[in-house]
């Protein structure tokens, strides 16, 4: 909605385009992407269930994961429902402080992957690399921090960004054309100069995502150091499989994240946008579960004991402490991990 107040006008909503050229597509498309939100959730929802009944997955590794699954849940929720709405009814209002919450939450959840990427490619250095250490490293204090540190980093971070970037004064039209409120079809709805806000964003942007990018890659360097090593044939394959298809996530991830935030937005493809934003945000979320747990032979033995439990016995409940999730357990460096 455009509301003209003393001779001034002043966007009070935005209207989502998303696919809408697209004709013909929406329903495929609804049925596609609803399906995806559903197997990831799914997958995320059973890793948690996994990582929180099981006492055999109260490690440190897991207790990243069980934070980065629960990051998951939220980070496609805050994108793909709306989208979803979007394609059935061929755009979408959504109000201005709406818009302004999306974006901040979006953009929360994916500083907050960036860092829970470089903690636990850390943790995975440490147990392999430095396995007489890493009992005495990764505590529960430790642990508890970097996990703290993650998520308060990444609500502190994406502020600036949304301050600077609503701020700014939009009189001219009100259609964004993309499927969620993200920086660059914003600000070009802008009536002035976005490069403060551009600017900002591109030097936040670089802060979280090389740091992060180049911990977790130098961390993986030295896992497949210490991998060559291994006397097994089959044990190398093994890791080399794991860290391979870590690797593809954590590329494809920061690869399609970085190439929409380091670039300014007016020369930016509103289909390649498009495109790069349904990686990060729909197919990477998807993937993940599967390579980082789903495809990990503990995480998949716990299911089966949930599942078999609670077919011979579902009125057997079992309360966890959080606390307990951090204990240390005799850590057995694998390929497997």
């Amino acid at each position: 909605m455009i509301v003209i107040w003393r001779n001034e006008t002043v966007v009070t909503e935005f209207i989502l385009l998303g696919f809408g050229n697209l004709h013909g597509l929406q329903i495929i498309l609804f049925v596609i992407f609803l399906a995806i939100y559903m197997i990831t959730l799914s997958g995320n929802i059973l890793i948690l269930i996994a990582v929180s009944t099981n006492q055999g997955l109260h490690t440190p590794m897991y207790f990243f994961l069980g934070n980065f699954s629960f990051l998951e849940i939220w980070y496609t929720t805050a994108i793909i429902p709306k989208m979803l709405k979007t394609l059935l009814t061929m755009h979408e209002a959504i109000s201005f402080s709406a818009c302004i919450a999306q974006f901040y939450f979006f953009g929360s959840m994916a500083v907050i992957e960036c860092y829970l990427l470089a903690v636990m490619s850390y943790d995975r250095y440490l147990a392999i690399c430095n396995p007489l250490r890493y009992t005495a490293i990764m505590n529960i204090k430790i642990c508890l921090q970097m996990a703290a540190g993650s998520w308060i980093s990444g609500f502190l971070i994406s502020i600036a960004p949304i301050v600077l970037t609503f701020s700014l004064p939009f009189c001219g039209s009100n259609k964004i054309d993309h499927f969620f409120c993200d920086l660059a079809p914003v600000t070009k709805l802008s009536c002035s100069d976005p490069y403060v806000a551009e600017t900002t964003t591109f030097i936040l942007a670089s802060m979280v995502t090389i740091g992060p990018f180049l911990l977790t890659l130098t961390s993986y360097v030295n896992i497949i150091s210490t991998v060559l090593k291994i006397p097994s044939a089959q044990g190398k394959q093994k890791a080399f499989s794991t860290c391979s298809s870590h690797l593809i996530v954590v590329t494809l991830f920061y690869g399609t994240l970085g190439a929409i935030y380091a670039s300014p937005s007016a020369k930016q493809s509103p289909v390649l946008n498009k495109l790069f934003s349904l990686l990060y945000t729909v197919i990477t979320p998807m993937i993940n579960p599967m390579i980082y747990s789903l495809r990990n032979k503990d995480v998949k033995d716990a299911l089966r004991k949930i599942i078999y439990k609670n077919s011979c016995c579902p009125c057997i409940n079992n309360t966890v402490n959080p606390e307990t999730m951090l204990k240390q357990m005799p850590v057995e460096v694998t390929a497997d991990h």
